[in-house]
């Protein structure tokens, strides 16, 4: 039980934006955007950890970046917290831990369009104090995302003899998101005047499975980056071996999504129907 709860950490991430402001048209009100979450949304914490061994400070990550550079993110490009931003008209927010002085965070925030506390490895706690801090210093509205198949990912599917899915880690992955969508209709209840957006990542990677060409993908066991059964029991490091076309990959390296799914899925928050995204998708978000 212990490691598909370390599983469920690593892959839980949210989105909170929209302080102390009324939206009045749809897109480029949104003042910043703040990020708490793991490597899924790491755009760059973990540069700034000297004892941390959990860095993608390297190649062959942000390959398809601009410039080609890795920046620090899990991905062969931008992840979900660059299309996050771009979807608002705002430019990603920094890394909490690249800003030395306390102002300099303060200002960040309110000039810059937000700050991202995202850290690759990062867990969550029994608890939602954090939820509650931040609506106490004016956050209104939240974007939440939910687990998606854990247990598909390249690094379960090479430990199961049959090469399937982990069907024991979607199962958590199932009862976790359960637990958050009660969790947010609770605190609506608390917090009456909070608005959110959930979405359904779990069932949108479903498709992504049952229908990859739909979708552009022909490859969704394999990763695209590393070495070994399904590049997944090297990970993605300068040694390992990348595909030539990215596109057509659902997986970046043992765990992560390349920039082509993760775009998909952050298009439909934005502009999905309620099969995905629960009760509102975020266009419907920032008009509230």
């Amino acid at each position: 039980m212990a490691y598909y709860n370390s599983l469920l950490y690593y892959c839980i991430l949210f989105f909170v934006f929209n302080i102390n402001t009324n939206i009045t048209e749809v897109i480029g009100h949104v003042p910043a955007v703040i990020v708490f979450g793991d490597s899924l949304v790491d755009v760059g914490n973990n540069n700034h950890l000297k004892l941390s061994i959990l860095k993608s400070n390297f190649p062959h990550n942000g390959i398809d970046y601009p410039n080609k550079k890795a920046t620090g993110r899990y991905s062969n490009g931008k992840n979900a917290a660059d299309f996050f931003s771009e979807n608002l008209g705002l430019a990603a927010s920094p890394p909490y831990l690249s800003i030395k002085s306390a102002s300099n965070k303060v200002n960040v925030l309110l000039d810059q369009g937000g700050i991202n506390f995202a850290s690759g490895g990062a867990g969550i706690l029994n608890e939602t104090n954090k939820l509650f801090t931040i609506y106490n210093l004016g956050a209104r509205k939240f974007a939440v995302v939910g687990l998606g198949m854990i247990g598909c990912c390249p690094k379960l599917r090479r430990k199961n003899p049959t090469g399937e899915c982990n069907e024991q880690a979607n199962y958590w992955s199932v009862k976790y998101n359960k637990a958050v969508t009660s969790l947010l209709q609770e605190l609506k209840e608390e917090l009456t005047d909070i608005h959110y957006s959930l979405i359904n990542t779990y069932d949108i990677m479903a498709n992504f499975l049952q229908q990859p060409a739909l979708y552009g993908f022909s490859e969704i066991k394999s990763a695209c980056c590393g070495a070994g059964k399904f590049r997944a029991k090297v990970p993605c490091l300068p040694i390992a071996v990348y595909c030539k076309n990215r596109r057509d990959h659902v997986f970046w390296d043992l765990y992560h999504p390349t920039e082509a799914a993760t775009k998909i899925i952050m298009n439909e928050f934005f502009m999905g129907t309620e099969k995905y995204v629960y009760p509102v998708n975020l266009k419907q978000l920032l008009e509230v």
